[in-house]
């Protein structure tokens, strides 16, 4: 059964960071203390100001004891309830007591809610409690507790986005937000309560020493591993998130060892398979990105066990559904699918001893070909680019992979094409290079008929502005090309020169047909074209001495071939 998003998704409200310092509050509650005759810095009784020797000495746009308070507010109502009846219950202030300048909550008070969270549920219902039928006392208590639940869940999403930020993320760890949202996880039955906690956890992920407190707060990750068997999507988009984040992360150790029990992994692979929601789907498939390029220890212990549960063949199927989307009537929302899958075929396809199953695959071998053909490649730029990458990958794993697409003259323009796309990319340009040699090595312009032979040149000459921008843009970045090993520059040199070889057997063939129904006009200009062409080869080539003179000659015989034919 496919999972889709939820029947009645809570409303996600956009605020900006500004909004949650609430600077004009400030001034109001002064002006009103003013009106009522008292000082300016009094505070309400039951939110007194911390002495001087005791006030956050921390350089941030919002208020410690703020965010310190929203902690406070996020305890699961039943403990909040007997926490603000105590006097030592947590607070934003009492957090700072007994001379601590660090702003942490008080450990003792911690323990005692977590304590009360973790009991609450077992606690049979207090003798005076009024059980009876009274309706409207029912919907009056009813009311009370969804007004209780908008309350929390905006205080949680002030604080889900104010961890963005490393220094609020590292100031909420300090003060046991992590008790709090673990307390959370275990006793609350709403799904947007846990979706608000794992989004918090997850933004707190994102930055290295709540990252180490996550992982060592004890029982915290199999609290989040747990809620990898809800069925809600936006939860399982957050824990998906949490757990690429530790695997791209120094504690990703931890949490391989966390996720390697056989049922987590076999729940990851049927979320993948199965879900409908276009956000959780991009989601999964980047875990399974963070999984195969992850560090060696925790790749070794995590791949063999996913390839056996079939992951090639899941991002196979996912990667031909998705271009069956992408042939037909353009779904842009689905756009980064397509890239995001490509990119974990790739990866896979890197792999030493997994790649063979990838470049073996002759469904995925034409449907990455049809990648590379897509004409407006404008629009899914990044996944050709990946699919070159794929491509020359699967190409090098078997070459023989090649003898059956280099008479497809649609698919080096395709190519040609995606030069463009990857200028700031040398693995990629790389790629592209070396699989244009490798086709066009194929090209035996001796032995090809003279339509076969223009057909090359055509695509050649309609695309030399790439060719030459492309060159020309290696040869101004001098330390770049330094750096290009020697095998980078001979791909590039052994297709140039199969490109200068074309050109010449085109030019020089006496079977060449005159104009061929062209005007002056356009003849003059593919002149010009093929020309340039010709120069910038052998000017890219880096050849000298006798070879330079040889380019010299054949471009010497091509323009007086070509001059001859111009005067007919």
């Amino acid at each position: 059964m496919a999972l889709s998003s939820r029947l009645n998704p809570a409303e996600e409200e956009e605020n900006e960071l500004n909004d949650f310092e609430r600077p004009g509050e400030e001034e109001e509650e002064e002006e009103e203390a003013a009106a009522a005759g008292e000082e300016p810095g009094d505070q309400p009784s039951h939110n007194p100001s911390a002495p001087p020797d005791e006030l956050f000495d921390i350089s941030t746009t919002v208020d410690p004891a703020y965010i310190i308070s929203l902690i406070r507010k996020l305890l699961p109502i039943s403990a909040s309830e007997v926490v603000n009846s105590r006097d030592n219950g947590l607070s934003c202030n009492d957090g700072v007591r007994g001379g601590s300048t660090s702003g942490s909550m008080d450990d003792s008070g911690a323990s005692l809610s977590r304590e009360l969270v973790l009991n609450e549920s077992d606690k049979n219902e207090p003798e005076n409690m009024d059980v009876g039928d009274d309706d409207s006392s029912s919907r009056s208590q009813v009311t009370r507790v969804s007004q209780a639940d908008d309350v929390w869940e905006e205080h949680g999403c002030v604080l889900w986005d104010l961890a963005a930020s490393k220094m609020h993320a590292e100031l909420m760890v300090q003060n046991l937000v992590l008790e709090v949202l673990s307390a959370n996880l275990i006793v609350s039955q709403s799904v947007r309560v846990k979706e608000i906690c794992l989004g918090i956890i997850g933004n707190l992920g994102c930055h290295e020493l709540p990252m180490m407190h996550i992982v060592s707060k004890e029982g915290l990750m199999k609290s989040i591993i747990d809620q990898l068997f809800l069925d809600d999507t936006q939860c399982l988009c957050e824990v998906f998130r949490i757990f690429t984040s530790g695997l791209k992360s120094k504690e990703c150790g931890t949490w391989g060892e966390a996720l390697e029990a056989d049922h987590v992994l076999s729940r990851i692979m049927w979320v993948a398979e199965n879900t409908l929601n276009l956000q959780l789907l991009e989601k999964s498939v980047e875990f399974l990105i963070a999984v195969l390029e992850c560090r060696e220890e925790v790749s070794r212990a995590l791949i063999p066990p996913f390839m056996k549960l079939g992951l090639p063949s899941l991002l196979i199927h996912l990667f031909s559904t998705e271009m069956s989307v992408a042939t037909g009537d353009k779904v842009p929302e689905r756009l980064p699918i397509l890239d995001v899958i490509l990119r974990a075929i790739e990866a896979l396809s890197s792999l030493d001893g997994h790649s063979q199953e990838i470049s073996s695959n002759k469904t995925l071998f034409l449907l990455v070909c049809d990648v590379l053909k897509i004409p407006d490649k404008a629009e899914v730029a990044s996944s050709c680019v990946t699919a070159a990458v794929l491509f020359a990958n699967m190409l090098a794993d078997i070459p023989t992979l090649s003898s059956e697409i280099w008479q497809d003259v649609s698919l080096l323009e395709g190519l040609l094409d995606i030069l463009s796309f990857a200028s700031d990319d040398l693995e990629a340009q790389h790629a592209i290079w070396n699989t244009i040699a490798i086709l066009l090595v194929h090209v035996k312009e001796t032995e090809m008929t003279i339509s076969s032979l223009h057909q090359y040149v055509t695509v050649l000459v309609s695309k030399s502005d790439l060719i030459e921008d492309n060159l020309l843009g290696q040869q101004i970045d001098h330390v770049t090309m330094e750096n290009i090993d020697s095998s980078r520059r001979n791909a590039r040199s052994i297709a140039l020169l199969s490109i200068a070889g074309i050109l010449t057997k085109w030019t020089s063939s006496k079977d060449r047909p005159e104009r061929d129904g062209t005007s002056s006009d356009e003849h003059d200009a593919e002149y010009e074209n093929i020309r340039r062409l010709m120069r910038c080869c052998h000017k890219h080539l880096g050849v000298g001495g006798f070879s330079l003179l040889i380019m010299l000659v054949l471009e010497h015989l091509f323009l007086s071939s070509f001059k001859d034919q111009s005067t007919h």
